[in-house]
């Protein structure tokens, strides 16, 4: 099953250990300055989706825009996921190129 390149990258970055996932988590790295992309779910609940772009705002970090929750979950393997944060800038980088391009 090949999906959008952007999972399997994901996928390697939380192998490399780049990805926190979880919304407080998720909260927490952004306002440490560690977060470097945020990936949100476009089935977030208001909100989780408003508090998480605020805050991305404010420390001016990226979000990009996802289908939904299982297709973020599974690229990380792992349950279904909200948001996850990106800590490598690296990574932050290409994802960006790649969800983009999509």
């Amino acid at each position: 099953m090949a999906g959008p390149k952007w999972t399997s990258f994901l996928g390697l970055a939380n192998r490399a250990g780049k990805i926190i996932s979880g919304e407080e988590l998720t909260v927490k790295e952004i306002q440490r300055g560690n977060a470097k992309l945020v990936i949100l779910s476009e089935d977030a609940s208001r909100n989780t989706e408003k508090k998480i772009t605020d805050k991305a705002a404010f420390y001016r970090v990226p979000v990009r825009r996802i289908q939904d929750r299982e297709a973020l979950g599974q690229a990380i393997g792992k349950d279904a996921r909200v948001v996850v944060a990106v800590t490598d800038a690296g990574f932050a980088k290409k994802l960006k190129a790649l969800i983009d391009g999509e």
